[in-house]
C-alpha cells in the first residue's frame, strides 16, 4: 500500500511541476524570442551529420521588421478568422471531426494559434494525445499572449522551406531580401507553400503554387488593412 501511495505521490508531483513549467515557459516566451523548436531538432536528426556550420536557417526578427504583406498573407491563407477567434475555429474542427469519423486521414483544421502552439512546444505527430496537448497550449498562449505576439512567434518559428524557419530566413532564401521588404506577391508565394514547405517552392513557383498565390492575393485585397485586436476588444 505504501508503494502505491508513493507512486501516486510521484505521479502527482510530476504532473504538478509539468503544469507549472508549461505556464512558466509560455509566460517567458511572451517577451523572449523562441531560440529553437522541436521540429528544428527533429529535422536536423533526420538529415543526419552535416558539414555546414549552421544546420538550419533561423533569424528571429521583431514583428515590426516583418512585412504586413506577409502577416496578412498567412492569415488569408491559413486562418482568416485569426483576429476574431479565441484560438479555435469551431466550424473547421467540426468538419475535421466528421472527416476523421468517416475513416479518412486524421486531420485538424488548425488555426494559426494552434499551429504556433504545436511548432513551439510540441512535436509534429498526428495523434489525439498530441492534439490534446496542442489544445492546452493554444488555450495558454491565447490567454497570456496578444494576437500580435502569436503572429510574431508563428512567423519566426514556422517551417518555410528545406532547413528554413521563420520569415527572415525564408525571405532571404526565396527572394534574397529582408522580410520587411516583401511585396504582396512575394508574401503570397511564401504563404502558398506553408501546407507543405518541403514539397513546394515559392520560387520558381509551379502552376499550382501560382494559382494558390493568385487566390491569396485576391483574399488579401478583400480582407483590407491588418489591425490587431483581441477577441474581447472586438466585442466592446
Amino acid at each position: 500500500m505504501t508503494l502505491i501511495k508513493r507512486l501516486f505521490k510521484f505521479i502527482f508531483k510530476t504532473l504538478f511541476w509539468l503544469f507549472v513549467f508549461s505556464i512558466a515557459i509560455v509566460v517567458l516566451f511572451k517577451w523572449v524570442p523562441v531560440p529553437i523548436t522541436p521540429l528544428m531538432v527533429i529535422r536536423n536528426i533526420e538529415n543526419g551529420p552535416t558539414d555546414q556550420e549552421d544546420r538550419w536557417q533561423h533569424d528571429w526578427v521583431p514583428i515590426s521588421e516583418i512585412s504586413k504583406n506577409l502577416q496578412l498573407a498567412v492569415i488569408c491563407s491559413e486562418d482568416q478568422l485569426f483576429l476574431n477567434h479565441n484560438g479555435f475555429d469551431i466550424e473547421a474542427i467540426e468538419k475535421a471531426y466528421e472527416s476523421n469519423k468517416k475513416g479518412k486521414k486524421l486531420k485538424g483544421g488548425s488555426t494559426i494559434s494552434q499551429q504556433t502552439a504545436k511548432n513551439v512546444f510540441l512535436w509534429p505527430e498526428r495523434s489525439w494525445f498530441r492534439k490534446g496537448l496542442e489544445t492546452y497550449f493554444t488555450f495558454l498562449i491565447e490567454l497570456v499572449w496578444s494576437k500580435e505576439r502569436i503572429m510574431e512567434v508563428y512567423l519566426n518559428s514556422i517551417e518555410m522551406g528545406p532547413g528554413v524557419y521563420g520569415a527572415e530566413a525564408a525571405s532571404n532564401y526565396w527572394f534574397k531580401k529582408s522580410a520587411s521588404n516583401l511585396s504582396k506577391s512575394e508574401a503570397a508565394a511564401i504563404a502558398a507553400v506553408l501546407p507543405s514547405p518541403l514539397r513546394f517552392r515559392a520560387r520558381p513557383a509551379t502552376s499550382y503554387i501560382e494559382k494558390r498565390k493568385s487566390w491569396i492575393v485576391r483574399q488579401m485585397n478583400f480582407f483590407g488593412p491588418l489591425q490587431y485586436t483581441s477577441p474581447n476588444d472586438a466585442k466592446n
